[in-house]
């Protein structure tokens, strides 16, 4: 079974008013090789954002994996880690289950905006793609490209 990880981030730009811009980003590793993934969401909260951000990741897995995901919302993975309980969101509570299904799972929370160079690319793709609203694959791979080769 490969060993992957799996650095996501979400973000909403307008959380809570309006019309929020929601975006999911995964950052796949490999044996020290980067992909990212994004997704436009469009209305959607900051929490479902970072959902969608792992479910993502999951869905992107062609292959049962071992796999070590990093999330910076708690929410995630304290809810998927069986500490928290589901009060909301559960149609994509319901996704990321689905996702999640095939893979042997390891749920660990890292601080976000503190220097973790693959969750920083996750945060700032997820920002640019709900920013322009739209998912701008060139500018992924140049993102993880200044990765060069590291595991983590």
């Amino acid at each position: 079974m490969k060993h992957v990880t799996i650095v996501c981030d979400g973000s909403s730009l307008g959380n809570g008013k309006g019309n929020p811009r929601a975006a999911a980003v995964a950052v796949l590793g490999f044996q020290g090789y980067w992909k990212a993934v994004g997704s436009y969401l469009g209305n959607a909260t900051n929490q479902q954002a970072e959902i969608a951000a792992a479910t993502l990741g999951l869905e992107n897995l062609k292959e049962p994996c071992r796999v070590r995901l990093l999330s910076d919302s708690r929410y995630v993975v304290e809810t998927m880690g069986g500490t928290w309980k589901r009060k909301t969101n559960h149609d994509w509570w319901k996704k990321l289950d689905a996702a999640a299904g095939k893979h042997t799972i390891e749920w660990e929370w890292v601080k976000g905006h503190a220097g973790h160079e693959v969750q920083e690319i996750a945060d700032k793709a997820a920002r640019k793609i709900a920013a322009a609203g739209k998912v701008d694959t060139e500018m992924l791979d140049d993102m993880v490209v200044s990765l060069g080769v590291v595991e983590i």
